[in-house]
């Protein structure tokens, strides 16, 4: 019997990423594509955890199912720490992942300090409220072009400190274990493990 949690996104990319990192546990994963009438959190908080807080504790109160929920900001130096809370929809509403790397390079161009990097906060919350929340932070730089095939979101500008490869030339097990999204859920799963009493499948 798998121990039930509810992902509190729709995005396909990142559902299918949590998947992957929570592989070797017995855990059945649900998302907001599960819940059709599950209304959508207004992510008006002014700081990550704020929104993944926020996002953890409506999922839990709607499902009435452990839930946790993430928000990450891509944190650039020379842009005063832009996109940060906004870089989902950076290049504006219904933007693409296409579009948002290409704004933040053409705001990049002639930077020579092109330091970055990505921090996710990922929230855990039930129905009587807030459980925790943590955070995974990953250092690099904005590339001046585009590199690598995989991943999704910014992944092919983002370089991270020590490999010198993006997101994208990486494949996905490197990828989750390296990740900000990864770090993040990996600092909340002994809580998950201790709620849910759950351990990796032989």
């Amino acid at each position: 019997m798998k121990a039930p949690l509810f992902f509190a996104s729709r995005n396909l990319d990142k559902v299918r990423e949590l998947r992957e990192i929570l592989l070797s546990y017995r855990i059945a994963l649900h998302s907001l594509r599960d819940f059709a009438d599950c209304p959508e959190t207004v992510e008006d908080r002014d700081t990550i955890y704020g929104n993944a807080i926020k996002k953890a504790i409506e999922g839990a109160k709607f499902t009435g199912m452990l839930t946790l929920a993430d928000d990450t900001g891509l944190f650039i130096t020379a842009l005063e720490g832009s996109p940060g809370i906004f870089s989902a929809r950076w290049a504006g509403e219904g933007c693409s992942y296409q579009d948002n790397r290409a704004k933040i390079l053409l705001q990049m161009q002639g930077q020579e300090n092109r330091e970055a990097y990505f921090e996710t906060a990922v929230a855990l919350a039930d129905r009587d409220g807030l459980i925790s929340v943590v955070s995974g932070r990953v250092r690099g730089k904005i590339t001046e072009s585009e590199r690598g095939e995989s991943g999704f979101g910014y992944d092919s500008i983002f370089e991270v400190e020590g490999p010198g490869q993006t997101y994208a030339q990486m494949s996905d097990a490197q990828k989750n274990y390296l990740s900000h999204r990864g770090l993040a859920t990996h600092a909340i799963l002994p809580i998950l493990k201790r709620i849910l009493d759950i351990e990796e499948k032989e």
